[in-house]
């Protein structure tokens, strides 16, 4: 066997790849085909808002995964990756709203907020978002050094467990209200929105929306094989070490803060990307991404479906999130309830997710 073969027999056997081309078939041709050939009048025509679900459910499973990463396999819970999430949406976010140029209510050069809100010239951080490269850049950089330098100190402390948690769930409630000022330059409570177009292409025609999400899809099958790649990898042994016996693996000579800073900075990244994706999908971002909130519900997607699985953190964000848009059409008030008993539920019953299910009924003998 090739180095090749090799590394792609440890990631996945023959079913689950098989699993994996089923599943890129259904997001690359099907959904596609449904969307943009089979008339609207068909049963089987896959409306926008439908495409639009799918892909912002997509871009909440690549969140799940990044989460699974810290959470699941190297022990460290988050209560912050809201956050990560967020500044992706807004590095992104800039570059969409400099896109509108004067097709705005105001017709200006400055975004709409801006022009309501009496400013003469984009702030310093707006320098050069009108380049899709430049805000490519930012998606990546932005959550990725704040990560860094916030878990180098972080971990370099030793702080861990719960003082951890509440330590990033403390830095996104921050951030949030840094951003619901107007002076900060990126619109206050309203955030961005009203969005035109991509490379000069509008980005609500059916078109758009396909590619979008496409390319949301590719970037989740992609988390994933980097996520079974590292995990499959001696980094991943040392981070389930750490996760199980930190003291021991120090002990052993690992450096551990290396690792765990190393597997926290991507997980932001991801998150950046994910955030990034959301942005012209849905329309808008604003500072309630940032609610730490969010961030908890981040962390039952992966509860529900099952940590240190990275299928089951996909498969949790899936059901949880379409549990929620169920419910918040029908019954809204009642959505926190129903988010809190999954919640419990889980924990009490299902400690390993729906994954933990799913083994158990494998294991049974015929």
């Amino acid at each position: 066997m090739g180095p090749l073969s090799s590394t792609l027999t440890r990631l996945y056997g023959a079913r689950g790849w098989a699993v994996l081309g089923a599943f890129g078939f259904v997001l690359f041709v099907v959904f596609p085909f449904l969307s943009l050939a089979v008339p609207e009048g068909n049963p089987f025509h896959v409306s926008a808002y439908g495409v639009t679900l799918v892909g912002k459910i997509m871009c909440y499973a690549i969140v799940a995964v990044a989460m699974d990463l810290v959470w699941g396999y190297a022990g460290i819970l988050s209560l912050g990756h809201g956050l990560f999430f967020a500044l992706g949406g807004y590095s992104f976010g800039m570059y969409l709203m400099r896109q509108i140029g004067r097709d705005g209510q105001y017709q200006a050069d400055l975004p709409d907020f801006m022009v309501f809100l009496d400013w003469k010239a984009l702030p310093w951080q707006w320098w050069n978002t009108d380049q899709f490269w430049w805000a490519a850049l930012l998606v990546v950089l932005v959550p990725g050094l704040l990560a860094f330098v916030f878990g180098y100190f972080a971990f370099r402390s030793r702080v861990k467990g719960v003082y951890f948690s509440i330590i990033t769930q403390a830095l996104t409630f921050a951030a949030m209200l840094l951003f619901f000022r107007n002076d900060t330059g990126f619109g206050g409570n309203n955030g961005f929105t009203d969005f035109k177009r991509i490379f000069g292409i509008p980005i609500t025609t059916d078109g758009a929306r396909i590619v979008l999400f496409v390319i949301t899809g590719a970037v989740l099958i992609g988390a994933l094989l980097l996520g079974r790649y590292i995990v499959t990898s001696r980094l991943g042994r040392v981070l389930s070490a750490i996760r199980d016996a930190e003291a021991r693996v120090m002990f052993c000579g690992y450096n551990t803060v290396h690792y765990k800073l190393f597997i926290w900075t991507l997980s932001a990244v991801l998150c950046g990307i994910a955030g990034a994706l959301y942005v012209p999908q849905v329309g808008i971002i604003n500072p309630s991404e940032m609610s730490p909130a969010n961030s908890i519900e981040i962390a039952i997607w992966v509860a529900v479906g099952g940590r240190g699985t990275l299928v089951g953190p996909i498969i949790g964000a899936g059901l949880v999130n379409g549990a929620k848009s169920v419910f918040t059409q029908v019954f809204p008030e009642y959505w926190l309830y129903v988010l809190g008993l999954i919640f419990i539920l889980v924990t009490l019953f299902l400690p390993h997710g729906v994954m933990g299910v799913l083994d158990r009924l494998r294991s049974k003998p015929r």
